[in-house]
This record gives C-alpha cells, structure tokens and sequence, in this order.
C-alpha cells in the first residue's frame, strides 16, 4: 500500500501528532522524512523507532489506532499516478491480494477511501495477526490457494519477505525505499501493468 500504490504519509504525520497532543505531550512535530523512513516497518517498531520519551507504549498505540481510524477515512493519501485505472485493468486478468504492516483498519481505510476494494479479493494485516510479513504472505497464498503468486512491494523488507515465503518480488522504483535483489523493478505503475498485460 504506502509507496506502492499511494502516499499518505503527511496523513500519518498528522495522525501522530493529534496523539501526542491527546497524550498531553507537548513535542515537536512528527518531521514527514522521519516516518517516511519507518514505512513498511510493523507499527510496534516504528514507535520503538519515533517515540524517545517516557509514554506508555500500549495505550499510546490504542490511541494512535483509534486516530487512525478516525482521521484516515478523512484525511487519505494520494495514489501514484496510474494506480486507479492500472488496477482496474489487473483485476481484469488476475486476482489481487494486499498485505501490509499496517494496523487492523489500515488496509480497510484505503481501499475505502481509494474506492478499489471491489478489485482486491483477499487482504491481511499485522494489525490483524500480529505474523510477520513474510508469514502473512504464506497465509493469504495458503488460504486463497495461489498456485504461482508475486508480491510487489518497494522496500529491501518487502522483497526479503517475499523471498522468505518463496515468492518472486518487484520492486516498485517510484516508492520509499530501496532493493539489491528483486527479480522484476519498475520505475512507474504504469510499467507494472504492462509487465503483466501486454497489450
């Protein structure tokens, strides 16, 4: 989701920011490079990462996931040029899933906010599980019985989870982050799409 198919990341700033101010902590402003760094990353360690106070680290993150839900259906993200047609034009051929690090309602908020829930069939979350990426992909593959999937993603993360589930990986070049060893790389959605529907 984030750095593949939109960004929301000044969304999720705000989202830190409301809580600590809820938290009665009166900090700086959550910089946008500070998280944009953290994505992909599960939410418990993005907050060993972010927070350097003393807070309590449970009740911070139920206040965090109650912002979220709140603020997300409101505030949203921006989806990378080609990514709403590019997936109409997929699930035409193929089925899609999402897996992501993110809380239970994140994936759920995108695909609502992004009217594309029609087009994915299967969705998981840390959020949801509390697994590890890697055996959240081996559970959506398990479950859907996948016969020959590949996981798309733009992090060195995404694509060491995909290898550790025994699944090819490409890499997103427009994303957050960076990769040494995916099978596949694209510099836009638009390529992404014409790697699986040759027209």
């Amino acid at each position: 989701m984030d750095g593949t198919l939109w960004d929301a990341v000044d969304s999720y700033c705000k989202i830190w920011d409301a809580t600590f101010e809820q938290m009665g902590f009166k900090v700086d402003k959550i910089p946008r490079q500070t998280l944009l760094e953290c994505m992909g990353l599960p939410i418990d360690e993005i907050f060993r990462r972010i927070v350097t106070i003393n807070v309590d680290a449970t009740k911070f993150l139920e206040l965090l996931d109650e912002n979220e839900r709140d603020m997300m259906p409101i505030l949203g993200g921006q989806l990378y040029n080609g990514v709403f047609d590019g997936i109409k034009r997929l699930a035409s051929t193929y089925k899609l899933f999402m897996v992501s690090n993110c809380g239970t309602d994140g994936l759920k908020n995108f695909l609502n906010f992004t009217q594309l829930k029609p087009y994915f069939v299967d969705t998981l979350t840390f959020g949801e599980t509390h697994l590890s990426k890697t055996d959240n992909i081996k559970l959506i593959v398990s479950r859907n019985k996948l016969g020959s999937p590949v996981y798309v993603g733009d992090t060195q993360g995404d694509c060491d989870a995909a290898h550790q589930a025994r699944l090819p990986m490409v890499f997103a070049r427009y994303g957050f982050g960076s990769c040494c060893n995916a099978e596949f790389e694209v510099e836009t959605f638009c390529d992404l799409v014409n790697l699986f529907i040759k027209e």
